[in-house]
């Protein structure tokens, strides 16, 4: 691995505003608790990005942002060399983030009393900006096969597409937080009973440039004509370069009638303008941070070792879920209790660390846990060292 790039390097987040770590205290009890949960990374954005936004401040004046060519370029040859998805600078709709996307594709894309199709596990966001659009969550449970893999129930699906109220499903592709990178062959599955059925496919593929050799993200849009027709992809440069703060999301529509909906209820919303920054760092991430990525994967794979090596030695009640994308470790921890309180206890009062508790993405993640493993390794082997002891302290 190139040794430009630190990742082992520790940023002190504290007194930053910080989400992920200032907020220990208040959720979990103690500032000593090590917080391994929030998926943004604990490792600076690459240093092109930040030289960029450094001139970007110094010029001093932050006035309304429009979107140039060179943005629109940025993405269309990102999407093209990343994901060999040739997409037009036409079909994309900028947004402030992924889930304000997902909110708004809701509202256009289905009426009050509505079903969404949602396979759970999945992030929970998912779930709010169903229900308190007034619209039903339509729960798809995914089948977890012996290796651990989740996999789409087909029949399942059919019959819940046949449904006259089920409008649209939504896609995490990658899946967070089981870490799968759905292959071509089950992307088609999906959208062939969602294309029987007029369901429109919302593809949120955030964790889209995180994936793992040998596997390879598809985007759904990507496959045929049909289905780019008859559906929306939701992207982002946030997870991949660490950059949530800066809401530089866009939108792939290929649909014009889908799109004008979407910038219809966008400007209806007030929603329409470009944070300074975002657009900025987007544009230096897409075209100068490929480098930058490619070292991140060999690192974070070194980082699950450390996991996996420290947790099968000293923790082999936890069953650990290999992730084929994203940095984020699925954990099934029934083996030690399926209760996710007591989960919490040996996390938080136990262990000192703070993983995601696996039932906030619904109730077929109780008795599971989701851990962050993109930080430096000192930290992660820390992590993985206390959770390990916490277990043994508690199971002897």
């Amino acid at each position: 691995m190139s040794r430009k790039y630190d990742f082992d390097k520790k940023i002190d987040r504290y007194d930053t505003s910080s989400y992920k770590w200032d907020q220990s205290e208040t959720l979990f009890g103690s500032r000593d608790v090590l917080p391994m949960w929030v998926a943004d990374m604990d490792f600076q954005a690459p240093p092109e990005v930040v030289s960029d936004l450094v001139e970007k401040a110094q010029h001093g004046v932050y006035g309304y942002t429009i979107r140039t060519d060179e943005y629109y370029g940025a993405i269309c040859n990102w999407v093209a060399a990343r994901h060999g998805w040739r997409i037009e600078p036409d079909w994309i709709a900028t947004s402030h983030g992924v889930v304000p996307a997902l909110s708004i594709l809701v509202q256009i894309l289905s009426e009050p009393g509505d079903k969404v199709i949602v396979p759970t596990p999945v992030y929970y966001p998912f779930y709010y900006v169903t229900e308190m659009n007034d619209r039903q969550v339509l729960r798809h449970p995914l089948l977890m096969a012996e290796d651990g893999r989740y996999r789409v129930d087909y029949d399942l699906l059919e019959r819940q597409c046949s449904d006259p109220t089920a409008k649209l499903l939504m896609l995490c592709s990658p899946h967070n937080p089981g870490g799968r990178v759905w292959t071509r062959e089950e992307l088609e599955r999906i959208g062939e009973i969602c294309l029987r059925h007029n369901v429109v496919v919302v593809s949120d593929e955030i964790h889209a440039d995180l994936v793992f050799e040998p596997h390879k993200h598809v985007p759904f849009a990507s496959i045929s004509e049909e289905f780019a027709q008859h559906s929306v992809t939701c992207m982002a440069p946030s997870k991949t370069f660490n950059l949530a703060g800066l809401q530089a999301a866009y939108l792939v529509i290929a649909n014009e009638s889908l799109r004008r909906k979407y910038l219809y209820r966008l400007k209806a919303q007030a929603m329409h303008e470009d944070n300074y920054f975002g657009a900025a760092a987007l544009v230096s991430a897409y075209t100068k941070g490929g480098p930058w990525l490619d070292s991140l994967l060999e690192y974070l794979q070194g980082n699950f070792a450390v996991m996996q090596q420290h947790w099968t030695a000293h923790a082999p009640e936890v069953r650990i879920i290999p992730p084929e994308g994203t940095y984020l470790v699925w954990l099934d921890c029934r083996g030690i209790s399926p209760e996710p309180e007591a989960l919490k206890r040996l996390m938080y009062e136990r262990a000192k660390v703070a993983f995601n508790d696996g039932s906030s993405f619904g109730p077929e993640g109780a008795g599971f846990l989701r851990a962050n493993i993109a930080s430096p390794r000192a930290m992660v082997r820390e992590g993985v060292e206390r959770f390990a002891k916490a277990v043994r302290d508690t199971l002897g």
